[in-house]
């Protein structure tokens, strides 16, 4: 009875064998991923059409810049008058005026800071304002890949390079979005 039973093993084998094979080539063929990946950050960093966006609030941020050195450089020189006035003046007179810059400073500060913030929600508004723009496109590479889902890189342990549609979706971002610069 053994004897028949490794027979009907090793006959069992030399079958699938063959199915096995068949099976390997089949699944060797290139298939549509399921699910894509795109690398949000190096999306928004590396396209040209994300770079057109971040210019116009770049300006604002270099003319604030330059508005804050200028202020630092009256404000030191404010500063200097004060110190060098000190010796002439009465210790009344030298407190108040110290007090009045004191506060001229804080209240410049508070104005400076609130600019700041305005910049860096003017930037958070230009980055939404991008992935609002570049969503359908995405949504059009994942339905021409066959893919159900895009997920953020982040998101994703492990994955084949093959799924990263990050390079193809910035191409297409550009060629698609940006429009051609004026002179």
């Amino acid at each position: 009875m053994r004897i028949w039973r490794a027979i009907a093993v090793v006959m069992g084998l030399a079958i699938a064998g063959p199915i096995f094979a068949q099976e390997t080539t089949v699944d060797a063929e290139p298939v549509a991923p399921s699910v894509l990946i795109l690398d949000m950050d190096r999306l928004y960093s590396s396209s040209d059409y994300a770079e057109s966006m971040r210019a116009a609030v770049e300006v604002d941020a270099e003319a604030l810049r330059v508005e804050n050195e200028r202020i630092v450089a009256d404000l030191t020189e404010e500063e200097r008058s004060l110190t060098e006035r000190r010796p002439g003046m009465s210790v009344e007179a030298f407190r108040a005026e110290a007090a009045a810059f004191d506060a001229k400073v804080q209240d410049i500060r508070q104005a400076r800071d609130a600019k700041e913030n305005e910049l860096n929600q003017a930037r958070a508004e230009v980055r939404l304002r991008f992935f609002e723009d570049v969503r359908p496109l995405i949504g059009r590479l994942m339905v021409e890949k066959g893919a159900l889902a895009v997920l953020d890189s982040r998101t994703v342990v492990v994955v084949r390079r093959a799924i990263d549609i990050t390079d193809e979706a910035i191409s297409r971002i550009d060629q698609d979005l940006l429009q051609p610069v004026e002179n």
